[in-house]
Parts: C-alpha cells; structure tokens; sequence
C-alpha cells in the first residue's frame, strides 16, 4: 500500500503524523516499511527517524547543448518547445535552463542533429534506513525552482522493485501545487492532516480538490490541535462524507515533545494504539 500524508498548508504536523505511523508500522512486522520524504525543499522527517545514509545520488533533468557548429538557426526547436525554454534571437538560439522540463522534443526535433543532451543537476536523493524503516529523502539544491523532477526521481528510485505488500509512507510538500500531485500520483490513499480553524479548513478545501477530486483518490482527515478553533473542518467532512480518522488534542506536551526531535508515539507511549487503529482503518479504506 502506498500512503500519502499531506496537508493543504503547512504547520499542521503532517510530518509528525507520518514519521509516527512510520514507527508504529514497523513495530508490526510481516511486511517492510519505505519512509519517503517527498517536501524535498525543506525535508525534515530525518530529524525524528535519524536514518544512517548509504548512498546519495546526483537527479535532474537532461536539458539540450546546442552545438553551434552544426546549427543553422531554422528555429525548429524553439516551435516545439512547449515551455518556452528555447528562443531564437536572429540567427542565435537561446537557452533558459531553468525552464526546461527536459522532455527532449528539441532534440529529437532538430533536423541537422545539433543537440545533445546533458544532466542538469537539480538535486539528490539519499537512500538509507532507520531502524526497520527504508528510509529515503529529496533534496532540491538551492537555487533551483523545480522541485518535481526530484520527486520524481526519489520515488522511482527508492520504489523500485518494492514488494506489492510493503508500506510505503510518502511525506508531502505542503500546499496543493505540481509538488504535491507528483507525490500523491500512484498512491492507494491520502490522509490529510489539518486544524480546526478558518485557514485549516480553507486549505483543506483545496487538498481534497487535488486529492480526490482530481486525482481520484480516497481520502481521510486527521484533525491536529483539536479542542482550539471551530466546528468549520467537521461540518466541512460531515458534509462531503470524508471520514475523520483520528484527532490529536491542542496540548502543550506535544509541542514541546516535537520541538525536542520526538515522535508522538515515543513520547507518548499511549499513543501506539491509536496509530495501530489509525493504520488499520486506512488499510480498510478509511471507514468512519
């Protein structure tokens, strides 16, 4: 099963959240736990897992090298560019690398075979694991806008050859944007972590829009810092049927225990059961 945890902003605990379900599901035995931490502009689950790396591996995208010798400026490349990365200026061709998605059209479009291809370094991917989880994490290197290629590369990388009975935790960037469609893409289920205020339940809006609706997915809700805010979020899932799985009260022991580097479930022993039953109602498709 492949599980996304997201959240329509950030602040929610989404993190905390996966890191905790990670823990709990690996306690389990009988099958392997993949952790992937896929908000590859500010990962942060390592802090709470403290996975030992083995590798670390270059990503990007293969952008084109034009070979001036060779090209005669017709221009072919920049009509095909679909993400106007190419432009032709008199008889000069102009590249902006950053906005290349690395589809290859130029190239496989040019008539006098005056492009290459190169990898564009956008950032990297270190695999290791913590404890009994598979660990696995992105990192877009400063500077750099495109954060999906390295997703992309992170969950073929460390998804490949996965056993059909493996856990698979995706971590999600924040917020509702190609990051986090790239993320939620090929997952079983999408649990979405929120709080009971105005802005938890506009930003929630949004994420079920992604999830749901526009990819197709089930979804489930847990409700971070309740007992603050208002009813906005319950009326909000009673209304479109979207079960509440588990609900974590606004206590200042929590806040202190992740600003520590702790997961609930380690300074919470309590805590277990309701992630053991948090896991088996998603694996029953999040009945209410």
């Amino acid at each position: 099963m492949i599980l996304a945890v997201a959240s329509g902003k950030g602040g929610t605990g989404k993190t905390s959240i996966a890191v905790s379900l990670a823990q709990v599901a690996s306690e389990r035995g009988g099958r392997r736990v993949r952790f992937l931490d896929c908000d590859v502009e500010a990962p942060n689950a390592a802090i709470f897992l403290d996975p030992r790396f083995g590798t670390s591996t270059d990503v990007g995208v293969l952008v084109p090298v034009i070979d001036e010798g060779r090209c005669n400026a017709c221009g072919r490349c920049a009509e095909v560019c679909a993400y106007n990365a190419i432009t032709l200026i008199g008889k000069k061709v102009l590249l902006f690398e950053d906005l290349c998605h690395g589809c290859g059209s130029c190239t496989r479009n040019c008539p006098e075979e005056a492009m290459r291809e190169e990898l564009s370094v956008l950032g990297t991917v270190k695999e290791g694991e913590a404890g009994d989880i598979d660990f696995a994490q992105g990192t877009l290197h400063i500077g750099h806008a495109m954060a999906t290629p390295v997703i992309r590369a992170l969950k073929e990388r460390a998804l490949a050859g996965r056993n059909g009975e493996d856990l698979v935790i995706l971590d999600a960037p924040p917020g509702t944007a190609c990051p986090v469609v790239e993320t939620m893409r090929h997952a079983d289920y999408v649990l979405l972590v929120t709080e009971p205020t105005p802005f938890g339940l506009h930003d929630l809006v949004q994420a079920v829009e992604v999830a749901r609706d526009a990819l197709g997915l089930p979804v489930g809700v847990v409700i971070n810092r309740d007992g603050d805010g208002d009813h906005g979020v319950d009326d909000y899932c009673h209304d479109e049927e979207i079960p509440i799985l588990m609900r974590i009260p606004l206590d200042r022991k929590v806040a202190e225990a992740y600003s520590e580097g702790r997961t609930l479930v380690q300074a919470f022993p309590e805590y277990r059961s309701l992630f053991r039953d948090l896991l088996e109602r998603i694996a029953g498709g999040g009945a209410k």
